[in-house]
């Protein structure tokens, strides 16, 4: 017979330890993706109807307030950003999903490897081809057709996600989210400022990216949840 105070059925088992990092999705994760996602290809779908769309005034207002030259030093920082934004920060990403795999931590290494190639290949390209948006007049730099989403900017808004995601404990996730939001609003001005793309293609630019990035940290939950797991039992390597 059970003992009287003995329980009727077994209590179920713990989970296991995680690591703080990688860290978990936060529940409204999906959606918030999904929503933001859904927003940057209403507004390409704003683009393809007859007639300017109507945010166009704004747009025009915008880059009429950016009449710097080419040679002062609001412009030469704004190339800085246009050199991260370009070749030199897919660089960037390749070299820092290296180093996670140096350090066992692979799993990461493929997130931010597949954030990057998902945001660039699945989702600014086919958006710049239904948008189907010409530049602004005279780009201060080189610049390839299709002016929406700005791909610069949605690269950096993935990256901050998957950053957050892969490197920082809690308690500084928070100032990266700072400076994270610092970051993708100077690459925003960045390309106004060089006449490179309208300020409406940045926030698409955005939104494509963050979008991105919260919908890929919830599909790979699953993985990133077993490499914390390993993490906080010292078993990346097994």
């Amino acid at each position: 017979m059970l003992n009287a105070t003995s329980p009727r059925h077994p209590p179920p088992p713990s989970a296991p330890p995680r690591h703080a990092v990688p860290a978990a999705p936060p529940r409204g994760a999906l959606l918030a993706g999904a929503l933001l996602l859904l927003t940057a290809v209403v507004l390409g779908l704003i683009l393809r109807g007859d007639g300017p769309p109507f945010f166009q005034g704004f747009d025009d207002r915008w880059m009429e307030g950016m009449n710097g030259s080419r040679q002062d030093a609001a412009t030469d920082l704004a190339i800085v950003f246009d050199r991260l934004g370009g070749p030199l920060g897919q660089i960037i990403t390749l070299a820092f999903a290296g180093c996670l795999c140096v350090y066992g931590r692979w799993r990461s290494a493929v997130f931010v490897f597949t954030s990057a190639a998902v945001t660039n290949m699945l989702v600014v390209l086919p958006l710049k081809s239904l948008a189907d948006r010409p530049r602004p007049s005279d780009p201060w730099v080189l610049v390839n057709d299709g002016s929406f989403p700005s791909g610069q900017v949605s690269s950096a808004a993935t990256l901050v996600v998957v950053v957050a995601v892969v490197v920082f404990p809690p308690r500084a996730r928070l100032w990266w989210w700072l400076f994270g939001i610092v970051f993708v609003a100077a690459m925003m001005w960045s390309r106004t400022w060089l006449h490179a793309q309208w300020p409406s293609d940045t926030v698409a630019g955005a939104l494509a990216g963050a979008g991105t990035g919260l919908l890929l940290w919830r599909a790979f939950a699953p993985l990133l949840d077993r490499e914390a797991v390993r993490a906080a039992a010292g078993r990346l390597w097994d």
